[in-house]
């Protein structure tokens, strides 16, 4: 142990919410004190005291001055914000796990729906908590930029702890680690507890990919780990619009590629406009590489959280290019990006038709396939029957649909 080593972590002030600061301080003797200020001390005092004590003990501490203050923190938090000041404090590699919530045990599907994607700051509690009533296909907890440089180390404690007992309600449990190389330790903190998916910023190469899927492999091996962990990189660079197929095809666990557009017209030396035209190109070459590749294209956030007319049309140029989802930074964006990616009734009944038609021709043993007067080419079923599956799988068309509606072409 280091003597008269003062750790902080965590945040106080105006403004903060479910989160505490920790100051810890090992001593050479004098037992253990304790200075907590709360906002919830009358109720939760108690609780947060015999938690810091336990904290202490867990990690063999009998002398020590720790002043606590709080500001509605969840015993997650308190955990996370303890033991990184403990390790820190004493070069102890012991962890202190919450436990696992039944609710978190699930993994996700290669080709589930991924329309939303919600970031979330991987060093602020408070935007975690209730993250997942509002029901995005996936939530970001963000270890890079979101994160200062100099609270990046205790926010992966935190975000660990947010995997295992944050309930996200059936959302993508994802987290946007640290550029490579610096973000594989990222990967120690995550892996091991139920990640569904990592997001690997400013992608540039199909090695860097490669690198985190050593480093994942070595950890499932490690933890005797089944489940398969997805990627998703994201294209913010020239060079990565130049390797986007490379890139999207790098690793059988490649689900989605997506590109960031505030770094990526800050690389080419421009301005990201309402248009768009400057990253017509990019965003073309990341839709080409994903589709040829097999994985799903994402779009970049869209940053005006204020204009929801401007979201919709956002998504409705998104979808026209070929896009699968787009990311949000705002909860109250989620409802105009499922509603306007979701299929329309006039796309969900022409992919009816042309599906209806390409099985009528197939009990009927016929080579060729048509709706009317037009030829209908295995591409267009394909485009078809993907529309029907995601009206299915979205409760907008009934699993039954050619039965119910005995439809024949």
């Amino acid at each position: 142990m280091s003597e008269n080593k003062v750790i902080t972590c965590g945040s106080r002030g105006k403004g903060v919410r479910s989160d505490l600061f920790v100051m810890l301080e090992l001593t050479e003797s004098g037992g253990i004190e304790i200075k907590l200020n709360s906002k919830v001390k009358v109720m939760y005092g108690e609780s947060i005291l015999k938690q810091a004590k336990e904290m202490l003990a867990f990690y063999k501490i009998s002398n020590a001055k720790l002043e606590i203050e709080d500001s509605g923190a969840l015993p997650f938090v308190i955990a996370a914000r303890l033991e990184y000041a403990i390790r820190q404090c004493t070069g102890s590699t012991k962890e202190s796990l919450p436990e696992m919530l039944e609710n978190n045990a699930y993994q996700t599907l290669r080709d589930r729906n991924r329309f939303s994607r919600l970031y979330l700051p991987g060093n602020t509690p408070n935007l975690m908590i209730n993250a997942g009533i509002h029901q995005p296909d996936g939530i970001i907890l963000d270890l890079e930029d979101a994160v200062a440089p100099d609270k990046k180390a205790e926010a992966r404690f935190l975000v660990r702890n947010a995997l295992r007992a944050v309930d996200f309600y059936g959302a993508e449990r994802m987290v946007r680690i640290n550029q490579v190389p610096a973000g594989l330790e990222d990967l120690d903190y995550l892996i091991p507890h139920n990640v569904n998916l990592i997001l690997v910023p400013k992608c540039e190469s199909a090695e860097q990919l490669l690198q985190v899927n050593e480093r994942i492999e070595l950890l499932k091996k490690k933890f005797k780990l089944k489940s398969t962990v997805w990627l998703m990189p994201i294209i913010e660079s020239a060079a990565g619009v130049m390797r986007a197929f490379e890139i999207a095809s790098a690793a059988d666990n490649v689900v989605a590629m997506a590109i960031g557009l505030e770094d990526y017209t800050a690389d080419i030396c421009t301005r990201r406009t309402a248009e768009g035209q400057e990253s017509f190109f990019a965003r073309s070459m990341v839709v080409n590489a994903c589709r040829a590749a097999g994985i799903q294209p994402i779009d970049s956030v869209f940053s005006d959280v204020a204009d929801m007319d401007g979201l919709k049309q956002n998504v409705l140029k998104s979808k026209a290019m070929g896009f699968d989802g787009m990311g949000c930074i705002h909860p109250r964006q989620i409802r105009v990006i499922h509603e306007n990616f979701a299929p329309d009734p006039t796309e969900i009944e022409r992919a009816k038709k042309i599906v209806a038609a390409f099985m009528e021709a197939g009990e009927k043993g016929l080579g060729v396939v048509s709706l009317g007067t037009k030829m209908i080419d295995p591409p267009v079923v394909k485009r078809a029957q993907r529309v029907i599956d995601m009206a299915v799988s979205m409760g907008k068309l009934s699993k039954n649909w050619r039965e119910e509606s005995n439809e024949k072409i």
